[in-house]
């Protein structure tokens, strides 16, 4: 009770609990098997809740209220996404072979042998529908975003995977997918729609992906895609696992995981080779919204530019221990626009928790005085060309990152799917170091190429090597049976090794304010 009075008498602590019952309402209703038709029951609940908040005077019983409110608010939200099942809505039609007329609403995902697209309905035999479809084809014809389409197909609700934790009717609802169209047989209509904006970007990044097949071969084309701006279109799939077997896979994905690992390893080199604090943290921001617009602003890419943003900006101010609550805020955002993803969205799971790791376990980790630690700081281990910038501290601030949000995603990945990477540390130490400059060479060099294509070569042969490297270190670990296993936990597990680590962040974070009110 002592607990919940001093959270009364704290503004900042009584929003953060407001907080936590929204999260808590989005969470319970995602798995609660609740169909739209609960929705009026659950909005006069909350009436009801909001009137007792006026009538009720008492501080605590209103408080009370209002995280019940909130908590039912947080399941009305969830109850709004769950499409009305009527002849209007494209699911309706679910279990019929039907013609339809659409438009490409989503960049198209372009994989080796096929191609995956997002169609947004328009029309049914006539009828004026509306609602999201997926669809996957061949690799030929292709389709860019904003075309129109004529499709034939068998509409179908979309199926769990047997013997998988993989949910792929909620992964597709969070795009707004209910219907998946089977057999399809498409057309061009020979329409044009889509957002001006994007299909711009998107011409960008098309323009850019055509020159770097000229520049680099695969799968090193493919790689510095990934490198850059996430995309693993393209690459070998045997390649793709080895990146997940030694725990490296944030390298090729957009991801808050992806992006604020990065981002602080960047600023960590920028300030080591003579960059103030000031100048690196402008400088990541700009590369933070240039990466989102180069990389068409979609909620995956959207998303990682915030947590990582979020990460940055603490750090700059130096309180890091806020940006827990920031980014508790920004995730109330991210729900309040699509509340699938705090269940249904691994991405999201990830890259929240990563970030948790790099804030709160990073300090904690830094106080542990180990030997490695002393001589990579004292330059011992460190190359004599880089002993002026600091190379060693740069590597042990690369091992910290890295280390912070393996433990924050180590249950999670367990849990969800299964695999533990053994040289995960290793792996990230012997490249993550060289990212930075392939994303530099890699930048320059299409640059050039597009001034002057000779020029931008030479430079892009420079950028191959580090590729290269990369891809013989990635293929080497993973290639051996003993780099990852099979490792799957339950629930309750998952959860009583998130317990253990929250008891370690908030006895690191009391015994810093018992410290400071001694002194």
């Amino acid at each position: 009770m002592v607990g919940f009075h001093k959270i009364l008498n704290s503004k900042s602590k009584t929003f953060l609990t407001f907080c936590f019952s929204f999260i808590l309402g989005v969470a319970i209703f995602s798995f609660a098997n609740t169909n739209k038709s609960a929705f009026i029951l659950y909005l006069l609940l909350f009436i009801i809740l909001f009137l007792l908040i006026i009538f009720y005077h008492d501080k605590t019983k209103r408080v009370i209220i209002l995280c019940l409110l909130l908590f039912v608010l947080g399941g009305l939200r969830f109850l709004i996404t769950i499409p009305s099942h009527n002849s209007s809505t494209v699911e309706y039609y679910n279990g019929r072979k039907v013609s339809l007329r659409g438009w490409v609403s989503v960049e198209p995902d372009i994989g080796i042998s096929d191609v995956r697209y997002v169609v947004s309905v328009e029309s049914l035999e006539s009828t004026h529908v509306s609602g999201k479809i997926a669809v996957k084809t061949l690799l030929y014809p292709q389709y860019k975003y904003g075309d129109e389409l004529e499709i034939k197909c068998s509409l179908l609700e979309p199926e769990k995977f047997i013997d998988s934790n993989f949910n792929y009717p909620k992964y597709l609802a969070k795009q707004g997918i209910w219907s998946i169209c089977a057999n399809p047989i498409i057309n061009d209509a020979g329409g044009d729609k889509g957002n001006f904006f994007m299909k711009k970007m998107l011409w960008l990044k098309s323009e850019t992906q055509s020159q770097m097949s000229k520049l680099w071969p695969e799968p090193d084309s493919s790689l510095m895609a990934g490198v850059l701006y996430g995309s693993r279109s393209g690459m070998p799939q045997d390649l793709i696992d080895n990146f997940t077997r030694t725990g490296v896979s944030h390298i090729v994905a957009v991801s808050g995981y992806n992006v604020s690992i990065i981002v602080m390893v960047l600023n960590v080199f920028l300030i080591y080779v003579g960059l103030s604090r000031k100048q690196s943290f402008w400088f990541l921001i700009s590369l933070i919204f240039s990466f989102v617009f180069f990389t068409g602003a979609t909620a995956s890419v959207v998303r990682a530019g915030v947590m990582a943003g979020v990460v940055l900006f603490a750090q700059y101010v130096g309180r890091m221990s806020s940006a827990g609550r920031v980014l508790l805020y920004a995730a109330v955002i991210m729900l309040l626009f699509n509340p699938y993803v705090l269940i249904w969205d691994a991405g999201f799971q990830l890259s929240f928790l990563s970030t948790l790791g790099l804030v709160y376990l990073s300090p904690i980790l830094e106080k542990i005085d180990l030997p490695l630690a002393q001589a990579l700081k004292s330059g011992v281990m460190a190359p004599p060309l880089f002993l002026r910038i600091g190379w060693g501290e740069v590597i042990w601030q690369v091992l910290i990152t890295t280390i912070s949000a393996i433990i924050a995603t180590l249950p999670m990945i367990l849990f969800q799917f299964g695999r533990l990477s053994l040289v995960a540390s290793l792996v990230n130490i012997l490249i993550l170091w060289i990212i930075p400059w392939l994303m530099l060479f890699g930048f320059i060099s299409l640059i050039f190429s597009f001034i002057f294509y000779p020029l931008g070569q030479v430079v892009a042969w420079v950028a191959g090597l580090g590729l290269k490297y990369v891809i013989i270190i990635v293929d080497w670990f993973g290639d051996k049976s003993w780099s990852a296993v099979d490792v799957r936990i339950p629930i309750w597990v998952m959860v009583g090794m998130y317990t253990f680590i929250a008891f370690l962040v908030i006895k690191n974070l009391y015994g810093k304010k018992s410290k400071s009110s001694l002194v």
